[in-house]
């Protein structure tokens, strides 16, 4: 049989206040975790100079990086619905937080591929511990609102990567970049076991008598995951996501090399001016998931408010064809700007509707899916992208960033039909979860 699905009892958790006090950790969460990966994309300039790595290598170091996040997405997705939030963040924060730091002792090719990969299999649990704690907490009016603000953290870490690793790097070495992030990473998990737990038994609740523990469902009780991928909308959502995933990991980690080997930045301009892409983003994150929330409130269906921002999205992306065109450094930097905003209007609305789709209970779980889809494709897109690079242009790589996006949500549109809430039983019919 199987069980009534995961929602907060009595409704508590998408009413209390202290939600939005968990938002801010998750958005510190993803700061931190994008923080982490950057800092590679910007050393990058300099270990390519210093070790004499080739675009092809660093492209294969960045491999390594996405097949870690792609080979632990669906066991931190379990561990996630089994064991809670609360010890999947503290696990995945300790682990790569350690493997970040071990980075500025690295100094091979094979070195620096291992630690990406132990780095990548702890960090790709953020997205789906963060989708399952948002449909605990939050309602499903607010749910993009709070994707969007929760998503644009990965902005800030991204804005914060290049002046503050470029000062560390420039005073104290490349190693020393690799250090803040670290330590920031082992100090969040002191608020984080501080204020977290699930709505049904966290203390500040049921000291007010405003929640009862034994409501909860047993989490150690998840549905298995074969019947997953018999259900289209599931094979939407990997598509979509791994459509679209390669455009932001080439963003992140090739938008510093563009600047200067195409525009022929130094790394002091690069850090002033290489976070504008990333603040841009930041306001696609927050902007798409408000405005496709605006217009649910309006009185839209969630079907036609969510595909109308993903359409905007797809048509915004389109303009990075124009980047290697650009007849200046700065009109090249205002079109990937963009650009940016167009791919986080997508993934805000992403996470939107995920939560619209499926149920609480196997939301980390169809996350993990959807990192996997992302993982496959980001990988042969970031080889991809470094064989290009070395045999041709940067042309061809802002061409197929231009065309991903518009491809996901063709297959939103062929395979998801209407959005619309997917039940357990609809997924599972009368089968035991075992």
């Amino acid at each position: 049989m199987i069980p009534a699905e995961q929602v907060p009892p009595d409704g508590v958790g998408s009413t209390h206040p202290f939600r939005w006090w968990i938002l801010l950790l998750l958005f510190l969460s993803i700061t931190i975790n994008i923080l982490d990966r950057q800092v590679l994309s910007v050393v990058a300039t300099v270990l390519r100079d210093t070790l004499g790595f080739s675009n092809t290598q660093y492209a294969f170091i960045v491999f390594c990086f996405l097949l870690g996040m792609t080979v632990g997405q669906i066991p931190v997705g379990i561990i996630m619905d089994r064991k809670g939030a609360r010890f999947g963040f503290t696990l995945i924060m300790s682990w790569w937080s350690t493997a970040n730091l071990l980075h500025a002792f690295a100094r091979t090719i094979a070195m620096f591929s291992g630690l990406r990969f132990l780095l990548g299999t702890a960090e790709c649990g953020t997205y789906s511990g963060s989708v399952k704690v948002l449909g605990q907490w939050f309602s499903g009016q607010e749910r993009a609102l709070a994707a969007g603000i929760f998503n644009s953290g990965s902005l800030l870490g991204a804005i914060v990567a290049p002046p503050l690793i470029v000062l560390l790097m420039l005073k104290f070495g490349w190693q020393a970049a690799f250090l803040l992030p670290s330590v920031a990473g082992l100090l969040w998990l002191v608020p984080w076991l501080s204020i977290y737990w699930e709505p049904w038994r966290h203390p500040r609740l049921l000291a007010g008598g405003q929640t009862r523990p034994h409501l909860a469902t047993n989490s150690s009780l998840t549905p298995p995951l074969l019947p997953l991928l018999r259900v289209p909308a599931v094979w939407a959502v990997i598509m979509m996501r791994g459509l679209a995933g390669p455009v932001t990991h080439f963003y992140w980690y090739w938008l510093p090399e563009y600047l200067k080997r195409e525009r022929h930045m130094s790394m002091a301009l690069i850090g002033m001016v290489a976070w504008l892409p990333f603040f841009s983003g930041g306001l696609g994150n927050i902007g798409g998931g408000w405005f496709s929330s605006w217009l649910v409130r309006r009185g839209w269906e969630v079907d036609r408010a969510r595909k109308t921002a993903f359409v905007i999205a797809a048509v915004l992306c389109l303009t990075s064809v124009l980047v290697p065109l650009a007849p200046s450094s700065a009109w090249a930097l205002a079109i990937i700007c963009l650009a940016s905003l167009g791919i986080n209007v997508f993934a805000a609305n992403l996470i939107g509707i995920l939560t619209d789709l499926f149920p609480e209970s196997i939301l980390a779980k169809v996350s993990g899916l959807t990192g996997v889809g992302d993982g496959v494709m980001s990988m042969m897109m970031m080889v991809l992208t470094g064989i290009t690079i070395d045999h041709y242009s940067y042309a061809w790589v802002f061409g197929a960033a231009s065309l991903l996006p518009v491809s996901a949500v063709v297959a939103l549109f062929l395979l998801v039909g209407r959005i619309r809430p997917i039940s357990l039983t609809e997924i599972y019919g009368g089968q035991s979860q075992g």
